[in-house]
């Protein structure tokens, strides 16, 4: 490596080596030339691999070096000059100053030196370190969430339907950023399944985390069975609502332990959602079963072991309302469609709100909801909208989608 470097840094090593050597022979040097410039000819052509980061951070450390000689030369300077000028003043004032006070100015002007390069040091680190207290800052002047639990809690046994109504709902992400979502006004029935599409940035995302308060109200109100969930406790709201997102989150733990993390339910239970996920054949061929450790984030499984997880836990949560944000982006069509018909059957009782990243598995839904720029566009039944040749009509002709007969869709 170092007789890499010296090639690359220049020829005045080179040079120099050289004129220092004999005469070889002509076998000497053909053997030198073998052993020399062959693996330095290997060398050339990985440089930009391997050589070109170790020069650039080598030429940083230069520039850093000539900087901080930069700096001694016009510190020394600095120092200099109090020392110059302390001595001229001594010698100004040589009858009226003790030839000890003299001496005291000037051995402590030539430690200024010393005294200025510690304090420009010091300064810097401050400024680079002071990122840190500020960042700290900013999460403390964080506004907080709306409180955990109120002493206005919902019915019991609340949500007994699952029926949303939104009334003229706005959003926004911070007060000083225009709406994101515009006056949303619609009614969910019970049991409805309902499609969300709409080009990237329509708000779909926007409106399922409102139904979380993730992101409180700009204005208008969300009803879910004639309760208002803005009066609402963030744990009486969220705890009776249920999301498979697109970013499946597991955490570190058993299997066992993340389908079921306050142990309400039997191992029949867990085993039977395990089964309707798909999974039964993957927890089955565990070493530890349903005690299988799961790594933080679920590292040591696929994104579509993950996904499926996550399934099962909403399985097991039999909640009154779903959501399912872009569930199935991380699995194959096959298991897409095996999944469509798990949640078909064990969600029919539920409301359901799917946002599609496939066109093709919110056609069987109940209506679809056409989002664009915060707005929507169209509401109604898939047959309805894709007659009507609109919004919904063009997103399915972009996906290959020319009919909406259930047993052949034609793929462009």
């Amino acid at each position: 490596m170092s007789t890499a470097l010296e090639h690359f840094c220049g020829s005045t090593f080179w040079n120099a080596s050289i004129l220092d050597r004999p005469d070889p022979d002509l076998p000497v040097c053909f053997e030198r030339t073998v052993l020399v410039w062959v693996p330095l000819a290997f060398l050339w052509l990985s440089a930009p691999w391997h050589l070109v980061p170790l020069f650039k951070r080598r030429l940083s450390k230069a520039h850093l070096s000539r900087l901080y000689m930069w700096l001694a030369i016009r510190l020394e300077f600095l120092g200099n000059l109090v020392v110059f000028f302390a001595a001229l003043f001594a010698v100004i004032s040589r009858e009226l100053m003790y030839s000890g006070l003299v001496g005291l100015s000037l051995s402590y002007a030539l430690n200024v030196t010393q005294t200025l390069n510690w304090l420009v040091r010091m300064t810097s680190e401050l400024e680079t370190n002071i990122v840190a207290v500020e960042r700290v800052n900013e999460y403390a002047e964080i506004e907080n969430e709306a409180p955990w639990v109120t002493d206005n809690h919902p019915p019991k046994g609340w949500p007994d339907s699952g029926k949303l109504c939104l009334k003229n709902y706005q959003v926004r992400y911070r007060p000083e950023l225009d709406l994101v979502l515009h006056g949303i006004t619609c009614d969910i029935e019970s049991t409805e399944k309902i499609g969300i599409v709409g080009r990237t940035g329509a708000g779909k995302s926007s409106l399922t985390n409102c139904l979380f308060r993730i992101i409180e109200a700009a204005g208008g109100q969300i009803f879910i069975d004639g309760v208002d969930i803005a009066t609402l406790g963030l744990h009486d709201l969220r705890s009776k609502l249920t999301i498979i997102p697109q970013d499946p989150v597991l955490f570190s733990g058993t299997l066992r332990m993340n389908l079921d993390p306050f142990e309400k339910f039997g191992d029949e239970d867990v085993w039977r959602v395990i089964e309707l996920a798909h999974l039964k054949v993957f927890v089955g061929g565990l070493k530890d079963g349903l005690n299988h450790e799961v790594t933080e984030g679920g590292g040591n499984l696929s994104v579509g072991q993950r996904q499926l997880l996550c399934l099962a836990r909403a399985l097991l949560r039999k909640s009154r309302i779903l959501i399912l944000d872009e569930a199935t982006a991380a699995v194959d069509l096959e298991m897409d469609s095996l999944i469509q018909t798990t949640i078909r059957q064990e969600f029919s009782h539920c409301t359901v709100l799917t946002i599609a990243h496939r066109i093709h598995t919110i056609l069987d839904s109940s209506r679809v909801m056409v989002l664009d720029a915060g707005k929507i566009v169209e509401f109604d039944c898939p047959s309805v909208l894709f007659k009507r040749q609109g919004h919904f009509y063009a997103m399915a002709k972009d996906a290959g989608i020319t009919s909406l007969d259930n047993t052949a869709f034609e793929h462009s």
